[in-house]
């Protein structure tokens, strides 16, 4: 089976959060890179070309919005799935304002996570 690894970026600076999410993630089967921050995030996102991006809110310095908005201006990075994430209320419409093609509130549980990132997946393969 020579599939390519599936890769994902995650940006969130709790470190808790970073280190649970590349557990699960890793366990199945995916390559995980961490930031704790957006700055440079197109170097950052073209030196990996992930299959997936989670994308925290409170990303420093500039947001997650802004971080996603820029990712969503560049023509080689701008199909790459975003998955918005935080514990904001008004996530839904912080993920329509970033760009992103999906969120996932915080707190969440480790089957919503692997059901959110294989829907994004899904969708990127069959488009």
């Amino acid at each position: 089976m020579n599939e390519k690894q599936k890769t994902i970026v995650i940006f969130d600076d709790d470190e808790d959060i970073l280190s649970i999410c590349s557990y699960i993630l890793e366990e199945q089967g995916w390559q995980v890179h961490t930031f704790t921050d957006c700055n440079n995030i197109t170097d950052k996102v073209s030196a990996i070309s992930p299959d997936v991006i989670l994308m925290d809110n409170w990303i420093p310095d500039a947001g997650g919005i802004i971080a996603t908005q820029t990712l969503k201006k560049d023509e080689v990075l701008k199909n790459i799935p975003v998955v918005y994430f935080s514990a904001n209320s008004d996530i839904q419409l912080l993920a329509d304002h970033a760009g992103a093609e999906t969120y996932l509130a915080k707190p969440f549980d480790l089957e919503e996570l692997e059901k959110v990132i294989n829907s994004v997946l899904v969708k990127t393969i069959n488009s």
